[in-house]
């Protein structure tokens, strides 16, 4: 990487201040990056950072109210204007040759579509239909039955198993599992017996979900996911559960079965929702909660079990007020206790 401080304002329309020659030679974060870099900043919480960074370069916003000794680039959206030039610089992505490899294996009745991909040792199972474009990472399992639609990205040793159903442009990362059992059992006797998990897992277009995710196939009927929802690695979803459009799941959430999400709904890293529950439109779940109720729309939840952020503060600032507020209620005992001596030895 070889650029200067001129072609980054060029390339992503911003308002230089600075030296305008300045070599950049990398880009990093504002903490970790060394002379010679370009970082940026997009949040205020890190304009201190400005003091000790290395960086020879640095993008933030046009309203940032900072002062930096070195070169800024005033922009309307730093992390857009970061991502223009990395993706300037670096090597670009990945691009897979249409074609089957010669170790797939491909049962005589899957359906492939054009220019579609399929890496090595991955399995087609018997009825399952891919769509155009799409790329079958190495070792991925496609089980019966399954359809996968047009221009998805599955990565390498991702798992679905039969009759499950994705959307066109879904991306799966690796060790993703779509289908697998719900956890259903019934005791019989003093001993768990398994009930069977019939139903499937549909996910709608541009889907995407992290590595070593895993959704359950429904008891009946479908597990489904809503366009556009994006779920991080290490999340669990259970049988029967509906995320609605355009929901973010943070890693190591949690979902038991039958739990309805809304569109838009956000639950941060560590959120536990206990099943059968229904969470309006546009709530935030915010970290390590754990709700245990339905959530209504717009609300922002927090705390474990979750109550509604405004609670969950009082609440707090309840318990840091305990010493004080037990040694005045000490000091009310002891008022109360002379009070009602004085009253004993009052003439009636």
């Amino acid at each position: 990487m070889h650029l200067t401080a001129r072609d980054i304002a060029q390339l992503v329309g911003g308002e230089l201040i600075g030296d305008p020659d300045q070599t950049v030679t990398g880009v990093a974060g504002i903490r970790e990056a060394q002379p010679g870099d370009l970082a940026f900043i997009a949040s205020p919480k890190y304009y201190s950072a400005l003091k000790t960074t290395q960086a020879a370069v640095v993008i933030v916003a046009r309203a940032a109210k900072v002062e930096f000794n070195r070169v800024l680039i005033r922009v309307d959206n730093p992390v857009a204007a970061f991502t223009q030039v990395v993706l300037r610089v670096m090597p670009p992505p990945v691009k897979f040759a249409p074609g089957v490899h010669p170790t797939a294996v491909i049962a005589p009745d899957a359906s492939l579509g054009k220019d579609v991909s399929i890496q090595p040792h991955a399995v087609i199972e018997s009825g399952s239909v891919i769509g155009d474009r799409t790329v079958v990472g190495a070792g991925t399992y496609i089980g019966h039955g399954c359809r996968v639609g047009a221009d998805c990205l599955l990565y390498p040793n991702v798992t679905l198993r039969e009759y499950t159903v994705l959307g066109d442009r879904v991306i799966l990362h690796s060790g993703a599992v779509l289908g697998a059992d719900g956890f259903g059992y019934e005791p019989v006797g003093g001993k768990h017996q398994k009930i069977p998990q019939v139903g499937v897992v549909e996910v709608a277009d541009d889907v995407e979900i992290g590595a070593n995710s895993t959704v359950d196939r429904a008891r009946f009927g479908k597990t489904r996911i809503g366009r556009g929802t994006k779920i991080d690695n290490l999340v669990q979803i259970a049988h029967n559960c509906v995320i609605g459009e355009d929901c973010i799941l943070c890693g190591l959430v949690g979902m038991a079965g039958s739990t309805i999400l809304g569109n838009r709904v956000t639950l941060a890293g560590q959120v536990g929702l206990a099943g059968h529950l229904v969470v309006g439109d546009n709530t935030t779940i915010m970290a390590q909660a754990g709700l245990i109720k339905d959530a209504p729309p717009n609300s922002l939840m927090l705390g474990s079990p979750a109550y509604t952020h405004t609670e969950t503060k009082r609440i707090v600032a309840a318990i840091h007020r305990l010493p004080e507020t037990q040694a005045k209620l000490r000091e009310l005992e002891k008022l109360v206790s002379e009070l009602q001596a004085a009253l004993k030895q009052t003439p009636t």
